[in-house]
């Protein structure tokens, strides 16, 4: 199963995360919450890389909203190949995708996922514009 993402993507990040025994739900597969937490924890470890880190008395991102498609069931033992691209940069906002694939086997993606991230100023609770640096890298 293919994702079909905007043409105008960018393949930003990649990260390798366990899954864990207790990532398994009664049926034995990963439960499906847990497949947000996959794609949000390599969400913010690409922010933290780019340099991102919310400042409270200043601006920082906020999700908007989040989806997740699962096609295949992950289960344990395994290791999750989480690929992050971004796209559809505007003022305020620009979107987040992920695919989820196990490592061991890429390109066979198991679920596909994304966000949109707004970009806040914090002290008036409102939406601010992308800082020009951060549009550079989103573009």
């Amino acid at each position: 199963m293919r994702l079909d993402l905007p043409s105008e993507k960018k393949h930003v990040f990649d990260m390798v995360l366990p899954i864990r025994w207790g990532d398994m739900d009664a049926m034995g597969h990963v439960n499906n919450t847990v497949y947000f937490r996959y794609m949000e924890t390599v969400r913010l470890e690409w922010m933290f890389n780019i340099g991102i880190a919310p400042d409270p008395q200043g601006q920082g991102p906020v999700i908007l909203n989040a989806f997740c498609n699962f096609y295949k069931q992950l289960s344990y033992p395994g290791d999750v190949l989480v690929k992050l691209f971004v796209s559809e940069p505007k003022r305020s906002t620009f979107e987040t995708w992920c695919t989820l694939e196990l490592a061991a086997q890429p390109d066979a993606i198991h679920a596909a996922g994304g966000a949109t991230v707004v970009w806040v100023d914090f002290p008036k609770q409102k939406s601010a514009d992308l800082p020009a640096w951060l549009l550079g890298v989103v573009t």
